[in-house]
């Protein structure tokens, strides 16, 4: 987690304090540099971390905290995000999405894994699993199920937010002020560590998106139909063990959807987090861990994931 300072303050972020067991790479995904980090053994069991449309690799760092004892956790920068390269056709949808991640999974040599995705992480993770059945021992999905990206409150939401993207800041007490009313519930600890994360000096002045935010913003304001994925049947057809963890203040992974696709398919569970938004692993990080580490107990008990 980034150092802390005053929400008012116009100084640059202090630099996110790394875990012990961090290290990064890169993997080249069709002509395109994926950033890797990693936590815990290289040899201890995989599990692959997948954020979400605005998000970057650290963000999993609190629950990389908790199971690198035991994991060998796995995030990287979506194309387009923190240090991966962009994508000047903006390309930024799920085909290109799931061709990265076989990209790093088969570049690290990774036999079978635990797969998390949060929201687009979700969406391509869910596409990963029901193309890739065999390299799965698990899935925990956070935060999205079908129908979320294509209509609802919180699609409209956020389409809105990337309507409204500012381009540059003036300063970083510009860019502070804007994330402290993007996510007013978080710590200042979290706004810094975003600002950290997803924000850079301009070239002349200001302070500009480290990420590609014309490019993202565009391919989810207006997308190409043909290439939206219909997770109604992608979710009908994973046959591997999987969690649905839901923030009970949600306005996107809609509960009564999940519940219909429970009902049809026997490996979907889920759980909702009262006290959490769309973002649960930032909102209740150790609620987030006691549920994944319970499914994964439970499943170790009945011998479906290995030691």
């Amino acid at each position: 987690m980034a150092a802390q300072l005053s929400e008012f303050s116009d100084q640059p972020p202090l630099p996110v304090a790394t875990l012990d067991s961090e290290r990064t790479r890169r993997i080249s995904s069709g002509g395109f540099s994926i950033h890797v980090r990693e936590w815990g053994d290289p040899a201890a069991p995989a599990m692959v971390l997948l954020h979400g449309l605005r998000g970057y690799s650290g963000t999993w760092r609190n629950l990389a905290s908790v199971f690198s004892d035991r994991w060998r956790l796995i995030a990287f920068d979506a194309r387009g995000r923190g240090e991966s390269d962009w994508d000047a056709a903006r390309n930024y949808y799920t085909d290109a999405y799931l061709a990265d991640l076989e990209a790093v999974v088969d570049g690290l040599g990774i036999g079978r894994f635990m797969l998390l995705g949060h929201s687009l992480g979700g969406t391509t993770s869910y596409c990963y699993a029901a193309k890739h059945p065999q390299r799965l021992a698990c899935l925990v999905v956070e935060d999205i199920t079908a129908g979320s990206s294509v209509a609802g409150a919180g699609f409209e939401r956020i389409v809105a937010e990337m309507a409204a993207l500012p381009t540059r800041f003036a300063d970083w007490a510009e860019a502070r002020a804007y994330w402290r009313k993007l996510r007013p519930g978080v710590s200042n600890a979290a706004i810094e560590e975003r600002l950290f994360e997803s924000m850079r000096p301009g070239t002349a002045d200001g302070v500009v998106w480290r990420y590609d935010a014309e490019g993202i913003a565009a391919t989810r304001i207006a997308p190409d139909p043909a290439r939206v994925v219909d997770l109604h049947t992608v979710i009908a057809a994973i046959r591997t063990p999987t969690l649905v963890i839901r923030g009970g203040r949600s306005d996107f992974c809609n509960l009564a959807k999940v519940r219909e696709l429970e009902a049809v398919n026997p490996v979907l569970t889920h759980a909702s987090v009262p006290e959490a938004s769309h973002y649960v692993h930032d909102d209740a990080p150790e609620s987030f861990a006691r549920l994944v580490e319970g499914f994964l107990a439970g499943l170790k008990a009945g011998k479906a994931v290995a030691s």
